[in-house]
């Protein structure tokens, strides 16, 4: 008869664990420990740093709780915090005294800039979000420094952004959208109108009005104002903004002779003054610029319209940028007008 009893050996040997396998797990389990026990401590932080100069300030645990609003135990817990994170005693206690030990006063020290730094670099960023901090560079053709809108419009904002820095420069009215589109600049100021992509937008500042520039040796130059069909037989020298000469044909049923178109508006009238050629140049330009040799005069009948826009990118993220663009555009119903 076969017996039913359970082999009491192979039940001690099922019950007894593969020394091998007991090794592996006991070992698996010191590794997490050590691991654990390895672990970096985290860093001390501005709760810290606070704690310690409050009480290196006060040198009184109650009443450095008191300033901080901390309950003194609390307080306590995070200086022994400190202590055990630097591995170093910042403070000796008695009780009827603290004492800043030479480490803590090492410490305090560097803590108190530390903080100073991050609540300088708190109000940076915030300033600069703000667009209050920042740097911008502007962009513009001659006649708006002529105008005297490029001086109102980036002073007045200076004034008001005086950590702002800001750099201008002049540049040829066909290179901006450019310059704008692979960040050269931010900011242009140039005479419409000009063709510009769909990624730049613009605003008018200033509206002005042409006028012609002639010999001074000519017997146009003897006439109180000119009109377009007296030019008929002119040739004409280019500015940058050819459409007061195209406007100035159209009104005279002519197409004008172009012999030129040196560059700034200054070369211009340097090309006028050599007597063989007339251009049309903005008022403001006449105001302001006398050359040997060069007259202006007004185009009689309906004013011949120019104006002075800001370009920019139509997507910036900038806030320095954002918040100039801001403070002109709440001005495109009545942007500044030429001065007499």
């Amino acid at each position: 008869m076969t017996s039913t009893r359970p082999n009491r050996k192979n039940q001690r040997a099922s019950a007894t664990t593969d020394p091998h396998e007991r090794t592996g797990r006991h070992a698996g389990a010191a590794t997490s420990r050590t691991r654990a026990s390895q672990a970096p401590e985290p860093p001390l932080d501005t709760r810290h740093l606070r704690c310690i100069l409050a009480v290196a300030e006060h040198l009184h645990f109650s009443r450095a709780a008191e300033a901080l609003d901390l309950a003194p135990p609390s307080l306590t817990r995070t200086i022994q915090e400190a202590e055990r994170l630097l591995d170093a005693r910042l403070f000796l206690r008695t009780k009827r005294s603290v004492e800043l030990t030479a480490a803590g006063v090492a410490y305090a020290e560097h803590a108190r800039l530390a903080l100073d730094h991050m609540a300088r670099a708190t109000e940076s960023a915030r300033a600069a979000e703000r667009g209050e901090l920042g740097r911008i560079e502007i962009g513009y053709v001659s006649s708006a420094a002529y105008s005297g809108v490029l001086r109102d419009t980036v002073g007045t904002f200076r004034k008001a952004h005086a950590r702002v820095e800001i750099n201008v420069r002049e540049v040829l009215m066909h290179k901006v959208a450019e310059m704008l589109e692979e960040g050269q600049l931010d900011l242009a100021y140039y005479r419409p109108p000009m063709l510009l992509p769909d990624s730049i937008v613009s605003t008018t500042i200033m509206r002005d009005t042409f006028v012609l520039g002639v010999p001074a040796d000519s017997a146009l130059a003897a006439l109180d104002e000119i009109s377009p069909t007296q030019l008929r037989n002119e040739s004409f020298v280019l500015p940058e903004q050819k459409s007061g000469v195209m406007e100035v044909g159209r009104r005279g049923r002519f197409t004008p002779e172009i012999i030129g178109q040196p560059g700034t508006l200054t070369s211009v009238l340097a090309r006028v003054s050599l007597g063989d050629c007339v251009t049309v140049v903005p008022d403001a330009l006449a105001r302001c610029v006398a050359l040997p040799g060069v007259v202006y005069r007004p185009i009689a009948g309906r004013a011949v319209p120019t104006e002075i826009a800001i370009a920019s990118r139509k997507r910036e993220r900038a806030p320095a940028v954002r918040a100039f663009l801001a403070r002109w555009r709440a001005d495109v119903a009545s942007p500044i007008s030429a001065r007499a």
